[in-house]
């Protein structure tokens, strides 16, 4: 029964209208040529599988800064948050995870708070694994406020492949970390941002799961985590 429903996981709203087009189109594709037909029902099987939405174990302790999304930690440096936002120039710890096509593409809260701030700026459709695509790509970004009064920002960035960001929170919105404010359709990466002087626990190439993995721990006094190769 688990392998069965570690299968069958429920499909995110966003995928509906591509999966049955993609199975209109094998439909058509057999009518042409079986083995086209059969390249279409592999391509439809993988698109099910990009629009995937499993419930994940989110840790429940306060202060815990979850990874928003499924992928690899690409990038891991200090950067001034989006100017649309309104922050500042201050630089702060940046946590950049990458997520391929076969990445779930579903994207959480990183930590409980208020959504006080949204901003959507269109932009290029670079690689999103590159440093610059957070400068110059099409973005949607949100800025989440904790009860303690600390802010956290979260931007989803359009990657090569992506065109088209779903965000689905609003400004006043409240969110519990681990829960689903929206998607990114195809592959693309979602940058945190720390408050300044919090370490991320993470390291490059790491590999993340959105809503369970720990970015970084807001009430500790640890400093940047190292990692090797072993």
């Amino acid at each position: 029964m688990d392998a069965l429903t570690s299968v069958l996981v429920p499909i995110h709203k966003e995928g509906h209208k591509f999966i049955l087009i993609f199975a209109a189109v094998t439909l058509l594709l057999f009518l042409l040529w079986t083995p086209l037909g059969w390249l279409g029902v592999i391509l439809t099987a993988w698109c099910v599988y990009f629009f995937r939405d499993p419930d994940r174990l989110t840790p429940a302790r306060g202060g815990l800064l979850i990874s928003p999304a499924d992928g690899v930690v690409s990038l891991i440096t200090e950067a001034t948050p989006p100017p649309e936002l309104g922050l500042g120039e201050g630089a702060r710890p940046r946590i950049s995870v990458f997520m391929n096509v076969f990445n779930c593409h579903v994207n959480r809260s990183p930590i409980s708070g208020t959504v006080t701030r949204t901003a959507y700026r269109p932009g290029l459709f670079l690689n999103a694994d590159l440093d610059k695509a957070s400068d110059d790509n099409e973005r949607h970004s949100l800025v989440i406020e904790t009860a303690d009064g600390k802010s956290y920002v979260v931007v989803q960035i359009a990657g090569l492949v992506a065109r088209r960001i779903v965000n689905d929170v609003k400004d006043g919105d409240a969110l519990q970390a681990g829960e689903r404010f929206g998607l990114i359709r195809f592959g693309s990466r979602v940058d945190v941002y720390l408050e300044p002087g919090e370490a991320p626990l993470v390291s490059v190439g790491q590999s993340m799961i959105a809503g369970e993995t720990v970015l970084a721990d807001t009430k500790s006094s640890e400093t940047a985590r190292l990692a090797e190769i072993r």
